[in-house]
């Protein structure tokens, strides 16, 4: 009887520790950001999400992914690979040994370049593809090779976000069918041979002092356009401050006339008096610069009809002025008979 108890103890105590190492080995805990793949006898079951999960020991076993990573040892990479049960659900950088590529007009660039990813789908990239990180870097290599190679190197350099843009689109599709979603494609360098680089520095040099040249013959173009015009506007100005003051002066000159003809009356012989004063006066303001250019003056007009002129209008106004501008007319012209005679 005994031994029956002691046979049942212990057969309780096995039963209990097998169940015991069931449920210890049943529960798994998945971190947040990972997944794993459940394999059920051999067959994709289930992925397991964060949190707490269930399997059943034994069977239920999860399927690892290979994975290949690059290690940068005194700046060279090396590859390194081994499997994971534990699949990083994060964005991932791919950080891959630089390529060298060929443009279209035939100069070889050695490209660094980083890929940024993210597994939507842990069982299609377990399942779809044997090494999935292997996979997406040739895939970024090949995409690079085939969007570089339909670009000049100029053009290169200026359209880096073209080129990220266009690789990532490339990659897209193939991608998707390994659960994979590519987020960004990144050039970070790119190096050229040194005859090429030399070559592309003096091309700038020269474009630079071309643009330094052209923006100079703009700039004199300019001022030359500006200064022509302000003479221009000057001239205008000054013909126009010419016009209005000959106009003036003959207004003046009209209404003098006039006065003059209404004091005198408005006959034949009046006019012709009036000319003649008028132009006294104009050749007596002319005679002390006339005399300052030589010794002799000689005087286009006839001294008798000019100095009557003067005299008459002397007695008529009484004018000091005009008595000794007739003087002074008389003693040029006495002056003139002289240095003549």
């Amino acid at each position: 009887m005994e031994q029956t108890i002691g046979a049942g103890l212990i057969l309780s105590g096995i039963v209990a520790i097998i169940a015991i190492l069931i449920i210890v080995k049943g529960l798994v805990i998945v971190q947040q950001s990972e997944s794993v793949v459940i394999e059920r006898l051999g067959s994709f079951n289930r992925v397991l999400e964060s949190g707490v999960n269930i399997i059943i020991p034994f069977i239920d076993k999860p399927r690892p992914i290979t994975m290949t990573r690059y290690k940068r040892v005194e700046g060279e990479f090396i590859p390194q690979t081994k499997e994971e049960t534990r699949i990083d659900r994060r964005e991932t950088v791919m950080d891959f040994p630089g390529q060298p590529v060929v443009t279209i007009d035939n100069v070889t660039v050695q490209i660094d370049g980083a890929l940024y990813y993210t597994i939507v789908k842990p069982e299609n990239a377990v399942y779809q593809v044997e090494n999935m990180s292997q996979a997406v870097e040739t895939l970024a290599k090949t995409s690079l090779r085939s969007v570089v190679g339909q670009m000049e190197l100029d053009k290169l350099f200026a359209s880096r976000s073209e080129v990220n843009a266009d690789i990532q689109q490339a990659m897209e599709e193939p991608a998707s069918k390994w659960g994979i979603k590519i987020n960004r494609v990144e050039l970070q360098d790119i190096q050229m041979p040194e005859e090429v680089e030399n070559a592309m520095r003096l091309q700038m040099a020269a474009e630079r002092k071309r643009r330094a040249t052209v923006t100079e013959a703009e700039g004199d173009k300019a001022a030359a356009i500006a200064q022509a015009q302000g003479q221009r506007e000057s001239a205008i100005l000054n013909a126009e401050g010419d016009k209005e003051s000959a106009i003036l002066r003959a207004q003046g000159e009209q209404e003098s006339i006039k006065l003059v003809l209404e004091a005198l009356g408005d006959s034949e012989k009046n006019k012709e008096t009036v000319v003649g004063y008028l132009l006294g006066q104009t050749y007596i303001k002319t005679l002390p610069d006339m005399a300052k250019e030589g010794e002799r003056v000689f005087v286009p007009y006839e001294s008798s009809a000019l100095l009557g002129s003067m005299g008459m209008f002397r007695e008529m106004a009484g004018n000091p002025s005009d008595q000794m501008a007739s003087n002074a007319l008389k003693g040029g012209l006495m002056g003139g008979a002289g240095a003549q005679g």
